[in-house]
């Protein structure tokens, strides 16, 4: 690990540390949220209607470069019918989520929270942490990390959602 990645690790630890003990949990409304992103104010007020795939992620979230090509195909076989995926970086500098875009590319929503108030309000423990969201604005789950063996399971619940 060289120098940088360690003390990215490190700040992120001093993050986490700071949060809340209780999570959301599936069948509590979703804490709302306004952040800037690069095509504009999001909101989640504004994709009520819609089932969500909120996902926090950061430049130095291994698992995050693997998420993002599923996260682009989901966003493209189910966006027409309902689905807006979201992804909230949480990188102190807007350049280092800059550098990690231009490597792996989003083909969805995106919104920065470089002061980290949005993860606090979910309590986000870990990278990445996703949450579908019903049309009601409802949780329907959370999932920490990414692992290629989950992604059948992670597609059925936005499917199923969005019957």
């Amino acid at each position: 690990m060289n120098r940088l990645s360690a003390i990215t690790l490190a700040m992120s630890a001093s993050l986490f540390a700071a949060l809340p003990a209780a999570a959301v949990e599936a069948g509590a409304p979703a804490p709302e949220f306004t952040l800037s992103g690069p095509r504009g104010t999001v909101n989640l007020a504004a994709l009520k209607g819609k089932v969500v795939y909120l996902d926090f992620w950061a430049s130095w979230c291994g698992p995050c470069r693997q998420s993002f090509p599923w996260m682009n195909d989901m966003q493209a076989k189910y966006g027409a019918k309902g689905l807006q995926v979201v992804g909230v970086n949480l990188d102190a500098k807007r350049a280092d989520a800059d550098k990690f875009l231009a490597e792996v590319p989003a083909n969805f929503t995106l919104a920065f929270d470089a002061q980290g108030e949005t993860p606090r309000r979910y309590a986000v423990k870990g990278m990445p942490t996703s949450l579908l969201i019903g049309p009601d604005g409802k949780v329907i789950q959370v999932h920490a990390g990414f692992r290629e063996e989950e992604r059948k399971q992670l597609e059925d619940a936005i499917a199923a959602a969005l019957k």
